[in-house]
């Protein structure tokens, strides 16, 4: 692209650049948690604190991800991850992870896993710590 009145010349735009995985050059660093959910406060699935999501074959295929602020969650969440811990590990709002997750769960970018248990039926101990962790480091 150039820019003859101005001698300005460049070789592409940050968008161009992007290759699919890597991060945009020259995002905007600080973005409003309703801007990444487009102004969604409410997910279309409910997620608990505690649900467990995985990236899905289709998360792992670039040319599948819609939104660039689905990238860095395809990538954490390529081992299981609660929903706080995706919130806390990527210092997102835990209401903006909640959207984004339900979001990917709708189309097929992650799965939700079923939380392990204990013989009674409750919560397993390690998956609470974990999300215990997570909401510490929010």
């Amino acid at each position: 692209m150039a820019y003859p009145e101005d001698g300005i010349t460049l070789d592409r735009s940050p968008a161009d650049a992007w290759d699919g995985w890597g991060e945009p050059e020259e995002l905007p660093a600080a973005v409003r948690p309703y801007a990444r959910t487009g102004g969604r406060t409410q997910p279309v699935h409910d997620l608990a604190v505690e649900t467990l999501v995985v990236s899905s074959g289709a998360g792992r295929v670039p040319s599948e991800i819609i939104s660039i602020e689905h990238v860095p969650i395809v990538r954490l969440c390529d081992r299981a991850h609660s929903t706080a811990e995706v919130s806390a590990l990527l210092g997102l709002p835990l209401g903006v992870a909640r959207v984004l997750l339900a979001d990917m769960v709708e189309i097929g970018l992650v799965e939700v896993l079923p939380n392990p248990t204990d013989e009674a039926g409750f919560p397993d101990r390690l998956l609470l710590e974990r999300v215990l962790a997570g909401l510490r480091r929010l």
